[in-house]
């Protein structure tokens, strides 16, 4: 009594197959396809213009609207209008980090690099700012040349395990 018994309408059953792919078209005619003649062989003609292009130059002419009446309210003392006129006229001043000059030995281990910018910075050789900008900086080169070290290592490993197959 331990044989069960198949049920007569699972016996031949199939799993449905899955659907087709979606036909992905591009833009253009739906109904044309690939290899058919091109419904509109001669392209758009002649004298019809852009419909982007004009929606571009109608936005250029009230832009120049939009820029008069900002100009006006700016010189009539609206300190709003004129921000937004002197942020898009004059470009914003970045800051850029001195040069500077230290007692660095790049061959030293990272730990003692870093402890040489730190005693830059104690002794007022290098900003705060500065030091930290190079520290992060011998943060990053470290992180490459333990990624470099640790695909050598892998390689070197695949090589041996190559060679004892």
């Amino acid at each position: 009594m331990t044989t069960a018994i198949q049920p007569p309408w699972g016996t031949d059953w199939k799993p449905a197959p899955s659907p087709p792919p979606p036909i992905v078209r591009g833009a253009g005619n739906p109904a044309w396809t690939p290899g058919c003649p091109s419904p509109n062989p001669r392209g758009r003609p002649a004298g019809i213009p852009d419909k982007r292009l004009l929606a571009t130059q109608q936005m250029l002419d009230e832009m120049r609207n939009i820029i008069a009446v900002l100009v006006g309210k700016a010189l009539e003392g609206d300190t709003n209008a004129a921000s937004i006129v002197l942020a898009k006229v004059l470009p914003s001043v970045k800051a850029q980090a001195e040069k500077v000059s230290f007692e660095f030995d790049a061959s030293l281990p990272i730990s003692e690099q870093v402890a040489q910018v730190l005693d830059a910075v104690a002794a007022g050789a290098v900003a705060p700012d500065v030091g930290r900008l190079i520290i992060d900086s011998i943060k990053s080169l470290a992180d490459v040349r333990a990624t470099e070290e640790l695909a050598a290592r892998i390689e070197a490993l695949e090589a041996a395990s190559d060679a004892r197959a």
